[in-house]
Formats: structure tokens, C-alpha cells, sequence
């Protein structure tokens, strides 16, 4: 706590609202786009590599976050202030930092990948910054980030090798994908059945929900993409099998319109369920399950259409030009 209090001691309304800002390149809509970019633009390994990691790297994070119950700096000690605006977010428990999690896993496995300076600085800066964020807003402990740090990085490392020899063996990668599966089901009956102490399933009034609510979020959250990895994947190479290079202008609109129908159609299905659910945290395992499809299987088939009109609108325009030349 003593150097969350310095970092209390130097806080100021510039360094609030930049760490404000540099925090949320480890939300999970960061993670889920650089995925989504990486997946339809550039390597379909790659893509699967980042969400592999980020996988694993959350259902470890939240095996411990429950299991430990350590509370978040603000409530061990009730005289030390976190910023405001950053509490928000902080439903579940403070050991480890998810944020961080998904940040180092992110950027760090990103700067492995690519070779080029610029993207490997900016990505290690952020893998930096962010784990720094968490502590200047004063919503983790060092103990918390350092040990998100150091389980994001055996992870980059360690499925890397083991990714590159599954990958081009589609029923490889789905005993891999079984494998994560199971454990995220192990992980729901835990979090389902284990006899927590009371105030896991007490409700904060700060923020209108339990943690044991928190984890179960996010358990079904993992077996629902994960499922929709095991089912995707096979569908898409037998019969997708879309190209990711494109003209650069065509990758911009597909990242753009289609990180715009993946999130919206996150939110549509929460709509559209809940009145079958009625609460009950496993929606979310058919919501991100359905995130996964459209972002696999369903949106790529939108691709040659976008090639088909911009060679269209390339031959228009030389028709239009070659009858200008001509008057």
C-alpha cells in the first residue's frame, strides 16, 4: 500500500485523465479488436493465437480472483482514495488485475509476432503502461499487477511453440480448443457450486451485484467463446476460407463495419435473451458464443462482396476517365 500512497501523493487532473485513458487498452473491447484486426486482416494464426492467450490468461485470472477474495485497495484500507472514475469498473476482486492481464497477454504477445521497431515499441510501451495505469488510478496493488504480468508473459511464451505445431491440423486445434473447454466448464461448476464464504453472494450496494455474480459473468462469458472457437473453426476452413489480404482501404471498412456488427450484435442478443434467461449469468455464454460465429464464420462472407464492388467502382471510374480523355 505504501507505494499506492505515493502514487496517491502525485496524482494530478493531467496524469488522472491520461492513465484514465491509457486503462482501457486493457478493457476486453480492446482485446476483442485487436483479435477481431488481427483475424480478418492479417493472419487468421495470429488471430486465433491472441484470443488463445487471452483465454487462458482469463480463466486463470478469475480461478484466482475468486478463489483468493483479496479486496481492493480503497476497501483494505479505507483511507486510501482511488480515482473515482476508475472504481466503475472494479466490480470483482482486486488479485489479480484482469486489466493487466489482458493487456500484457495483448500487446505482448502482439510484439512478439511482429519484427518491425515501431510495433514492437508502442506494444511494449502500452504492456508498460497500462499495469502502471492500474496502480496510479489505485484500483490494484503491485502485487496484483506483477502477478498478471508475469502469468500474461509465461503464456506468450509457452503456447507460441505449441500453437505453431497445432495450427494447420484442424483436429489438433480442436482437441486443443476441447481441452480449454473443459477446464472452463470445470471453472463454471466451480464458481456455481463451490460454498464460498457469505459475502461472495452478498450484493455490493456500490455496484448492484455480487462477486460471485462477477465471476459467473465472466466464467460463462469464456465457455461460450470458447465453444463458438471449437464449432467455428472447422466450419470456416471447410468452407469460408476467406483471404485476409486486401487493398488497404478495404481493410479499414472491414475492421470498421465489422467491429460495429460483432458489438452490436453483443448488445442484440443480451436484448433478445433476456427474457429467456431472466438474469441468470448463462446468457452470456450463448451471447459470446454468437459474437464468435458472426466474427468467424458469418461477417467473412461478406468479403468478396467488398472486392467485387471495389473492382466495380475501379472500372466505372476508367470508364469515366477514358470518356473524358475522349471529348
Amino acid at each position: 500500500m505504501e507505494f499506492l500512497r505515493f502514487l496517491e501523493g502525485i496524482r494530478n487532473p493531467v496524469f488522472d485523465i491520461f492513465f484514465s485513458i491509457i486503462t482501457y487498452c486493457g478493457d476486453e473491447i480492446v482485446f476483442m479488436a485487436v483479435a477481431m484486426i488481427l483475424f480478418w486482416c492479417v493472419s487468421k494464426k495470429d488471430g486465433y493465437y491472441i484470443l488463445t492467450v487471452g483465454f487462458i490468461g482469463t480463466i486463470i485470472n478469475q480461478f484466482l480472483k475468486i478463489t483468493f477474495r483479496i479486496a481492493r485497495p480503497w476497501v483494505v484500507d479505507p483511507e486510501f482514495n482511488a480515482v473515482e472514475s476508475a472504481k466503475e469498473a472494479a466490480t470483482g476482486y482486486s488479485f489479480p488485475s484482469g486489466h493487466t492481464q489482458n493487456a500484457v497477454g495483448t500487446f505482448g504477445a502482439l510484439a512478439y509476432i511482429f519484427k518491425k521497431p515501431w510495433v514492437r515499441i508502442t506494444c511494449i510501451a502500452l504492456a508498460v503502461l497500462v499495469p502502471f495505469s492500474r496502480m496510479y488510478l489505485g484500483v490494484h496493488t503491485p502485487a496484483d499487477v506483477f502477478t498478471s504480468v508475469g502469468i500474461a508473459l509465461v503464456l506468450i511464451f509457452a503456447i507460441k511453440p505449441l500453437f505453431d505445431k497445432l495450427y494447420y491440423s484442424t483436429k489438433g486445434m480442436l482437441i486443443f480448443i476441447g481441452i480449454l473447454i473443459a477446464v472452463a466448464i470445470a471453472y463454471v461448476l466451480y464458481v456455481e457450486l463451490f460454498p464460498f464464504p457469505s459475502e461472495v453472494d452478498l450484493v455490493d450496494l456500490e455496484y448492484g451485484v455480487s462477486k460471485r455474480t462477477t465471476a459467473l459473468k465472466n466464467a460463462y462469458t469464456l465457455l461460450g467463446a470458447l465453444i463458438g472457437m471449437a464449432v467455428s473453426l472447422p466450419i470456416e476452413r471447410k468452407f469460408i476460407r476467406f483471404e485476409t489480404k486486401d487493398k488497404w482501404y478495404i481493410q479499414l471498412f472491414k475492421v470498421a463495419f465489422g467491429l460495429g456488427i460483432v458489438l452490436g450484435v453483443k448488445e442484440l442478443l443480451e436484448v433478445a435473451l433476456e427474457p429467456i434467461f431472466r438474469g441468470h449469468q448463462s446468457i452470456h455464454a450463448f451471447r459470446y458464443f454468437g459474437v464468435v460465429m458472426v466474427a468467424v464464420c458469418l461477417y467473412p462472407l461478406l468479403f468478396p462482396l467488398y472486392r467485387r464492388l471495389d473492382e466495380k467502382f475501379i472500372k466505372m471510374r476508367n470508364a469515366k476517365k477514358e470518356k473524358n480523355n475522349k471529348e
